[in-house]
């Protein structure tokens, strides 16, 4: 199966424990195929995690346009860190890799950016002013919207909180490695989320990543000074948003 006039593009969703795939209706940004989940490999090496987005693509029988997301910084197809893949990334040209692996070219994008892009054109996150979408999982990654222009590779996760990377005080991973109650957890993620509000003034944060499907469950904990929602998209926007940027609609307009 392949693409058809740019509609449909096949996004991958590479995360620190898991990599999704599915075929996306760009123009509506919904998935026209079941997602299709891959545990992410141990060590995520650069050959190993090329294998499984091979896998991927042939699963799909796909011949068309290819997005990926990769949970780093991403500048021009190099990624520029490692926070929760393995160290060999460093300095690596990702999407040459992937296209290599899959005979065809490979658009590659930081994951939080892809779930912003995707939440910014189909979700929750147009809105005026400053808008930040969290993604919360293995680690916390970060999409900033200011009147609708998107600041990459923010990686806000990584700011000192605590004494440590917030990721390693309140990612969804950390409510499960520390058996804490969602309100305990919740709690954590509100200090978070104040701080980041007392810094920054967002006007809107919207929280994605697989945690959002429980949002109901620990939002009645969430008070940081502004606006918090849920992403519309749910966990798919990091594949709506890979898509969207290999069929070269990643703009806001």
């Amino acid at each position: 199966m392949g693409s058809l006039g740019g509609v449909e593009v096949l996004g991958i969703d590479i995360g620190g424990s898991g990599i999704k795939g599915a075929v996306v209706d760009v123009d509506r940004g919904s998935l026209t195929t079941e997602r299709r989940k891959i545990l992410t490999p141990q060590p995520a090496s650069p050959t190993a995690v090329a294998g499984v987005v091979a896998e991927l693509v042939d699963f799909f029988s796909w011949d068309g346009a290819v997005g990926c997301t990769f949970p780093a910084v991403v500048r021009n197809g190099v990624v520029l860190s490692a926070a929760n893949v393995d160290a060999d990334w460093v300095g690596v040209h990702g999407g040459e890799i992937f296209a290599e692996s899959i005979g065809r070219p490979v658009v590659l994008l930081n994951d939080a950016d892809a779930a912003g892009i995707a939440e910014f054109r189909f979700g929750v996150a147009r809105r005026e002013g400053v808008v930040f979408v969290l993604t919360f999982g293995t680690g916390i990654g970060s999409a900033v919207f200011v009147e609708g222009h998107l600041m990459p590779n923010t990686e806000f996760g990584h700011i000192e909180f605590k004494g440590m990377h917030a990721e390693h005080y309140c990612a969804a991973r950390v409510r499960e490695a520390e058996g804490l109650t969602m309100k305990r957890w919740a709690r954590r993620v509100d200090r978070y989320l104040t701080y980041l509000y007392e810094l920054f003034g967002p006007d809107l944060i919207v929280i994605g990543g697989g945690v959002c499907r429980r949002f109901d469950e620990f939002s009645e904990w969430l008070s940081p000074g502004t606006e918090v929602v849920a992403a519309g998209l749910l966990n798919e926007a990091g594949i709506v948003g890979a898509a969207l940027a290999a069929a070269g609609g990643a703009s806001f307009s």
